[in-house]
């Protein structure tokens, strides 16, 4: 597991086609000399294994599916991307619980600057709609971010200064292609409510209420 803050950008040094899947070399600006072999290291947010490592680098392979789901069958060699090692039980949780498994790829649709803070609005990919909430937690290529607001399957954000110095963030543009991962909070929410869900939605009752909750033991 992830909390969502980035410790640092690194680098790809090396792309290797590796059968259907890829072999990936990254630098570190942080030292991993306390890194271990087996460990877990989130790039752009996607939860990889070491399986070879330098002081300031190391290699992980990425597996089809892996591939299928996330921007990296688009990255090249150069492409910065996020870093984040493991959370620690008994660390803090300053971000959000991110599993490293990402859900989709959404689309930077607009950057626009409001004094020293950014307004980003991001497509996300329409099955992941129902889980966005205003004011919930979402992950963009690993970095734990507030939604502002969400209409139909847009998401706005507000980037402060810090973030945009310390991620990626600081060097996408419009149309840029971007991990996404939902809360998985809001996942598990909605798959223990979505059966009530579809009971509601074919009788006369077409509302949640504190009611129904408690008749159904979630309160």
């Amino acid at each position: 597991m992830f909390t969502g803050l980035i410790e640092g950008v690194g680098k790809i040094l090396a792309l290797q086609s590796e059968k259907g899947g890829l072999l990936i070399e990254v630098s570190s600006p942080f030292s991993l000399k306390n890194t271990q072999i087996g460990d877990s290291i989130a790039v752009d947010g996607v939860c990889l294994t070491v399986i070879n490592k330098k002081e300031n680098s190391f290699k992980a392979q990425i597996s089809p599916e892996t591939l299928s789901k996330t921007t990296f069958k688009y990255k090249k060699i150069g492409d910065p991307v996020n870093l984040e090692r493991a959370l620690k039980l008994g660390d803090r949780l300053g971000g959000h619980l991110v599993s490293g498994h990402v859900d989709g790829i959404g689309k930077i649709s607009s950057i626009n600057p409001i004094e020293n803070f950014y307004r980003f609005i991001i497509e996300v990919p329409e099955n992941l709609a129902i889980y966005l909430v205003k004011k919930g937690s979402i992950a963009i290529d690993g970095i734990s971010l507030t939604i502002n607001d969400c209409k139909n399957n847009n998401i706005e954000l507000m980037i402060i200064p810090h973030t945009l110095k310390m991620t990626t963030l600081g060097f996408k543009k419009t149309g840029d292609l971007v991990n996404i991962e939902i809360d998985i909070i809001a996942k598990m929410v909605y798959k223990w409510l979505s059966p009530y869900l579809e009971n509601l939605s074919g009788s006369s009752q077409k509302t949640l209420s504190l009611d129904f909750l408690k008749e159904h033991g979630f309160i």
